[in-house]
């Protein structure tokens, strides 16, 4: 970004991609692990130093004999099952990422009945690894708080066990994966129906943009991920025009922002931290990635090469009711920050990342192209006029599509007729 002399730095950028970053390694597996096998070793320090104060008869009735036969069969099945688990997620993740998009990826690693199973078999492993280290290296008066923590190590595993077994009859499985998709869309579409633009205010076509405002290029090329709304309005005293919003591709060099005032007094190093720009599309801030994923896991379906027209009918069904109830949804006012200006997600968008793929690949299939016609047909009468507009919109788009696709007049009779969203009705006076 270009900038003249910079003022004195904002802190609200930074608070916010540190919580951008925290909330990306609390999705991580390896983050609970490493807690979980820290927390072992805490354990086990705590319970050799507490050694004084356990009475000298559960000293002589408790030894280390009695303790160390468990923490032996314990590591070594510990390593064992970690070991076991671990290849299981894998190959369950490739499953998924083939079977259905490699979208819902991001949101397996983060499952987090996984990472807490696994975080307590490798903690407890590493419990009972550093228990026997401490016992032979001569810490043996605190045999009998160890042998306690050890009963509650092994009972801890066998419900890690029972919700990994409960756990794996679906893990990587198709339906699981849309399951995941459906939730990470409903989260996101409730929190886009309550703040359309972030908090912001809605950037759209009418909206003014100053003569004057200062142009702020992108840092990098690649996908805008996040937006730090209140850093923005924290660092600059006016308006503020983002051009793009989570989810597009920007280029290096390109407008970004554009920001009201003398280019003197902006700290473009300080705008410039208040968007997160990476290699992909992020679930954060971006609701109509939840809509595509569903959407991929349709096409994937459609294909020759899977055949698979069911899946695609469910995932219809899926997303007719996620836009459907989004529309139900009372539309929130939420503008925090009317200074700064973020271009919002219209319901066409969602409509296109939803529908359009399924209304291509599935033209030529009637039982797709049925379903898909009744389902924008349901949407063309929805409460909110710009979903039903949208959906009706995609609905002659489709039968346009199933009927250069149809092979036979038959076929191309029983598709429905495109349905014309309500009137408005004009307000009373």
């Amino acid at each position: 970004m270009r900038s003249g002399s910079r003022p004195k730095p904002c802190r609200p950028e930074r608070v916010f991609r540190a919580l951008i970053h925290a909330h990306r390694l609390a999705g991580q597996l390896w983050v609970r692990v490493a807690l979980f096998a820290v927390l072992a070793i805490l354990v086990v320090l705590v319970a050799h130093l507490a050694a004084p104060l356990v009475p000298p008869a559960a000293q002589e009735r408790f030894g280390p004999g009695s303790v160390t036969p468990v923490l032996t069969i314990l590591a070594s099945s510990m390593l064992a099952v970690s070991t076991f688990s671990l290849g299981t997620m894998v190959s369950a993740h490739r499953a998924a990422a083939g079977t259905a998009t490699p979208r819902v990826l991001q949101l397996m690693i983060a499952d987090r009945t996984t990472q807490t199973v696994l975080a307590v078999f490798i903690g407890a492993f590493v419990y009972a690894l550093t228990a026997l280290i401490l016992f032979h290296a001569g810490f043996n008066g605190g045999a009998p708080l160890v042998l306690g923590v050890t009963l509650l190590v092994v009972a801890g595993v066998v419900v890690a066990l029972i919700r990994w077994i409960d756990h794996l009859t679906t893990l990587g499985t198709l339906g699981d994966a849309l399951s995941r998709a459906e939730a990470q869309g409903r989260a996101a579409l409730i929190a886009l129906r309550r703040c359309p633009a972030l908090g912001a205010s809605p950037l759209t076509e009418g909206t003014v943009i100053a003569d004057e405002a200062h142009s702020l290029d992108a840092p990098v090329s690649g996908v805008l991920q996040a937006i730090d709304v209140a850093g923005l309005e924290a660092c600059v005293p006016g308006p503020v025009w983002v051009l793009k919003r989570p989810g597009q591709v920007v280029l290096r060099g390109t407008p970004l922002v554009r920001v009201a005032g003398n280019g003197k007094e902006i700290d473009a190093e300080a705008i410039a931290r208040c968007f997160v720009i990476g290699n992909r599309r992020t679930y954060e801030q971006d609701p109509a990635l939840g809509l595509t994923a569903l959407s991929e896991i349709a096409s994937r379906a459609l294909s020759p090469a899977v055949n698979d027209p069911g899946t695609a009918i469910e995932v219809i069904a899926r997303l007719e009711r996620l836009l459907w109830d989004w529309a139900q949804a009372e539309p929130g006012c939420e503008v925090g920050h009317p200074s700064v200006f973020v271009p919002a997600w219209s319901a066409a968008d969602l409509v296109e990342a939803a529908f359009a793929p399924t209304a291509r690949d599935g033209a030529a299939t009637l039982e797709v192209a049925r379903p898909l016609m009744e389902a924008l047909n349901a949407l063309a009468r929805a409460p909110d006029s710009a979903i039903a507009s949208a959906a009706a919109a995609m609905a002659r788009r489709a039968r346009d599509h199933a009927l250069a696709a149809l092979a036979i007049e038959a076929e191309r009779a029983l598709l429905p007729e495109a349905t014309e969203p309500p009137a408005p009705v004009p307000p009373t006076e």
